[in-house]
């Protein structure tokens, strides 16, 4: 399945300098924010909020700049309206990507996305026809300790796993939509801390690219990840 490139993302969100640290918290607090808005602000009754704060937490995010960002979400802080929009299209070597973004300025967002596909010698269009929904959960090898993913696997498929990928950098877990939050309660019940657990978009058809088609993409994937509304990205590409 597709997604590789995520580890790679996830790693560089972590090491990320001191001076885009602040833009990783702004993109994390805009999430939770929505997540709030949409469901309330108690994580336990509110699955997606529980996922963002997780992400939050992952990135070494302060904890009264999420608690600020679920204030602003249920009312109790003003603020800018942000909203959630979806971008599709193809970047170099025609890859395939949609793109989340979460902004407070619609006009802006659009021209931005659409500038960066062009830089690219891309082109914004439908490409969601080869994508589907699914739940997707990553464990980094560190985090495993001395827990062996084989002997769990028959309960993770009977918690709703359909496929486990077992990679270099750890073990993907894929779900449905709607399974992802039992499979996420059995792993938190086994104390194993995922890198990152959402519903993302995951290619039915992968793509292989040639070395220079990867530099060109990379780029292409650097520039979106660091537009401030950009919040992430799915592409059909293996990296």
């Amino acid at each position: 399945m597709s997604g590789h490139s995520k580890w790679a993302t996830t790693k560089r969100a972590k090491a990320v300098t001191d001076a885009k640290r602040s833009a990783v918290f702004t993109k994390i607090a805009n999430l939770i924010t929505i997540a709030a808005r949409e469901k309330g602000g108690d994580p336990n009754v509110n699955f997606a909020l529980r996922l963002a704060i997780d992400k939050a937490k992952v990135a070494n995010m302060p904890k009264d700049n999420i608690e600020r960002a679920i204030k602003r979400g249920t009312g109790e802080l003003g603020g800018e309206i942000i909203e959630e929009l979806i971008y599709e299209g193809f970047g170099p070597a025609n890859s395939q990507f949609i793109i989340k973004c979460l902004t407070d300025s619609k006009n802006r967002t659009a021209s931005n996305i659409r500038h960066i596909f062009s830089k690219f010698g891309g082109s914004m269009g439908t490409v969601s026809w080869n994508f589907e929904q699914k739940g997707v959960i990553r464990i980094a090898k560190e985090n495993l300790g001395s827990k062996n993913i084989d002997d769990m696997e028959l309960e993770l498929i009977d918690a709703g796993a359909d496929d486990i990928l077992k990679e270099d950098e750890g073990i993907t877990i894929f779900t449905k939509v709607n399974d992802l939050q039992e499979v996420k309660k059995f792993l938190d019940n086994q104390n194993i801390i995922a890198e990152s657990a959402q519903i993302e978009y995951v290619a039915k058809e992968e793509q292989v690219l040639s070395e220079d088609e990867k530099k060109k993409v990379e780029d292409f994937i650097e520039t979106l990840e660091d537009n401030e509304d950009v919040n992430d990205y799915y592409t059909n590409v293996i990296i």
